[in-house]
């Protein structure tokens, strides 16, 4: 099942952490490594910190935005300190392992990772179907990335070691790409019935977001909520021209 999970770094400054990450998920025995628009790379510091890892450096999938990074993929889990808020179920390193592992069996998987100054930013967190933090002493919670990355992907092999054919998840959940088309037809739809006006936008559509992306629908249920948006813009078609 780590097969199917891709560790994706955002924004990488230093490129000495990516090749340390590298060797953290070849340690573990993951193989899948995604850079987001990383400062540099390749580089010589990179491969130098990955030492015995260069083959997954050789491999890593550079893309110019998060929405490419998870396109495929349906449970995408963002890391962040506990105690910032963004209304999605918090679960700490051991039960994002577990979680990862599990659905891994039926699709990919995406744990993020954001910049060293500041971690991800409220957008990318909002892309999110879970939050993981790391149980860290709370007067000094601070994590370097690299060592963050080694903690996850160690929980993530021992999750997978400890995986019962009875435990992996066949929920067939749609993917990233799948959810940002619906997103965008309920948008038009809200526009169109006046639900959502320009004068006083307000945050619906983030909320929404949030929603979904925490209660997560299920294919055939995604396809129910697209069939009521073709409902609403059909029948709103139907009186306009009446």
């Amino acid at each position: 099942m780590l097969s199917n999970i891709r560790i994706v770094l955002v924004e990488t400054f230093h490129p000495g952490n990516i090749g340390a990450a590298a060797r953290a998920l070849k340690n573990m025995g993951l193989s899948q490594l995604w850079l987001v628009n990383p400062r540099a790379f390749p580089d010589t510091e990179a491969e130098s910190r990955a030492a015995g890892a260069k083959d997954l450096l050789a491999t890593a999938r550079v893309v110019s935005s998060l929405d490419e990074a998870i396109a495929d993929c349906q449970l995408v889990i963002g890391t962040s300190a506990r105690e910032r808020s963004y209304n999605l179920p918090l679960l700490d390193v051991e039960q994002s392992a577990a979680l990862a592992v599990q659905e891994a069996h039926s699709g990919q998987i995406a744990i993020l990772f954001g910049r060293e100054t500041m971690g991800l930013n409220n957008e990318e967190m909002l892309a999110c179907n879970r939050h993981l933090y790391i149980d860290a002493n709370p007067d000094y919670p601070v994590l370097n990335v690299a060592q963050a990355i080694q903690l996850v992907c160690y929980e993530l092999r021992r999750a997978n070691g400890q995986l019962t054919p009875e435990r992996m998840s066949d929920a067939p959940y749609p993917r990233q790409q799948e959810m940002a088309q619906f997103y965008d037809h309920l948008e038009r739809v809200l526009r169109l019935t006046q639900f959502i006006i320009v004068q006083h936008e307000g945050r619906v559509l983030d909320k929404l977001r949030r929603y979904f992306n925490r209660t997560r629908p299920e294919k055939a249920e995604l396809g129910m909520l697209r069939g009521i948006l073709n409902s609403v813009e059909e029948t709103v078609a139907r009186l306009t021209k009446e």
